[in-house]
């Protein structure tokens, strides 16, 4: 099928759609979903793409067929991937244990890997090529958990797109399996990380005491209102006569600059994600010109994994959702009068409040309030780090690829609201750290004249 985009067109020849199976015999049981994995904003269907060169190592084998051999096998640990989800007790999901499979595409690019762009990053062009939506197998319940498409391309290269039931596991999780399958595809016996479902982990325990340690992001005031002139470009769907994508780059020169501008203590406390993440915050702020009483609201994805109390973690292997989603906040006022050491703070604090014990009142709250999500507004702006989740360190035998992450970065209803850290190399080669921002036209050029700003800065 020829692509419509309006980028320079390609053709892709897709066989039908298959259903690959474990390649053993697996239980038939039925295993309940975390109130974690419960959560609204999971029950969707997420796309991720992997971009990998030619490699005359491989010595002409056919990526399609190692691929998929490859998933049979690690089903076989991973069965409740093969079976489909369903509603349990009246409300609650289930993964009824069929053993039926994932569905599979093979197919064929006229174009090179170098049609999609250097450096490679989202949005890329004519994505549902890629990631084909088969008819049918979108919907959460009673369909197949995960689609895998791998396109070969005509420079000997191919692309893995995976679309995944976001309920059974997060990107963390997600990995764990492509590891696992990379690892067989590469000759492995088997994975060198048994998974763990243990889903009871993070169900909510005593629905009646949320405790103090989830945000309560519909409770908090929003003095700005969402009818103000920002809140009237913000909230809308992608629109090119409104809104602009830019790729903010930073590598070590641009970090630099930006760690210069705190005090020496927090220089050797904040991470680069802090960093990175209280510039943004900051300076996207200033750029939108918000009323000064508006509450700002940065919103971090934070994984439990590995943050135990009194030994209370998640074991290794856990491949279910395990991401929080503390917030920073503070009115615009504040935020953009401070020094940057002001919003890298709350940045901090906001992620160091992320433990068991947090998850476990997250998922109480959960459970308690279920079906109902708090409220977008247009004070909100989600960060997620994706560097962390490492799709870049998939090797199925070809090499690491040259971009691996997620396939979309303009997140409807609202993708001024979402942006993610990505790992990627500026057009000199080097090695950094990429975020798509969306934003209206006017603020947009602000935002890109305080990075220029920025860089330009004496250190």
């Amino acid at each position: 099928m020829a692509c419509s985009s309006a980028v320079p067109k390609f053709s892709v020849r897709r066989r039908p759609a298959v259903l690959v199976a474990p390649a053993a015999p697996t239980p038939r049981e039925l295993k309940r979903l975390s109130d974690i994995d419960e959560i609204d904003f999971v029950r969707n269907q997420i796309p991720v793409i992997q971009f990998y060169r030619r490699n005359e190592s491989m010595g002409g084998k056919d990526p399609a067929r190692v691929i998929r051999e490859a998933l049979a096998k690690a089903l076989v640990p991973y069965y409740p991937f093969a079976g489909r989800l369903r509603e349990h007790d009246g409300w609650k999901h289930a993964v009824d244990c069929t053993g039926e499979g994932v569905l599979f595409v093979e197919a064929d690019a006229d174009v090179g890997i170098e049609h999609f762009g250097d450096p490679l990053l989202p949005p890329f062009s004519c994505l549902e090529e890629l990631i084909f939506d088969v008819p049918g197998s979108s919907a959460i319940l009673n369909t197949p958990l995960l689609l895998f498409q791998v396109t070969r391309l005509a420079c000997g290269g191919f692309i893995l797109g995976v679309r995944l039931n976001h309920t059974m596991a997060d990107g963390v999780g997600l990995v764990q399996f492509l590891g696992a399958v990379a690892e067989l595809a590469r000759g492995a016996q088997s994975p060198s990380v048994l998974p763990v479902w243990k889903r009871e982990l993070l169900e909510g325990r005593n629905q009646q005491q949320t405790g103090l340690a989830y945000d309560k992001l519909d409770e908090v005031p929003n003095t700005g209102g969402d009818t103000d002139t920002m809140a009237s470009s913000i909230m809308l769907p992608f629109d090119t006569a409104v809104h602009r994508l830019h790729n903010f780059f930073f590598g070590p020169r641009e970090i630099a600059a930006i760690r210069a501008q705190l005090p020496p203590d927090l220089q050797q406390r904040a991470t680069k994600f802090d960093t990175i993440a209280g510039w943004i915050w900051k300076f996207r702020t200033v750029a939108l010109a918000p009323e000064p009483n508006k509450v700002m609201q940065l919103i971090v994805g934070v994984s439990a994994r590995g943050r135990n109390t009194s030994g209370l973690g998640l074991p290794i292997g856990y491949y279910g959702n395990a991401v929080a989603f503390p917030a920073a906040i503070s009115t615009a006022g504040e935020l953009c009068t401070n020094p940057l050491s002001y919003a890298v703070e709350l940045v901090k604090k906001a992620k160091n409040k992320v433990d068991m014990e947090y998850m476990r009142s997250r998922a109480n709250v959960i459970a308690l309030h279920r079906g109902q999500s708090p409220p977008f507004n247009s004070g909100m702006y989600n960060l997620v780090d994706e560097t962390k989740v490492r799709f870049h360190s998939l090797d199925f035998g070809w090499g690491k690829p040259v971009y691996a992450g997620p396939a979309e970065v303009v997140i409807a209803p609202f993708p001024v609201l979402w942006s993610f850290l990505l790992a990627s190399k500026n057009t000199n080669g080097e090695d950094g750290i990429v975020v798509p921002i969306c934003l209206p036209g006017p603020a947009m050029d602000r935002l890109v004249e305080e990075m220029s700003n920025c860089t330009l800065q004496p250190k």
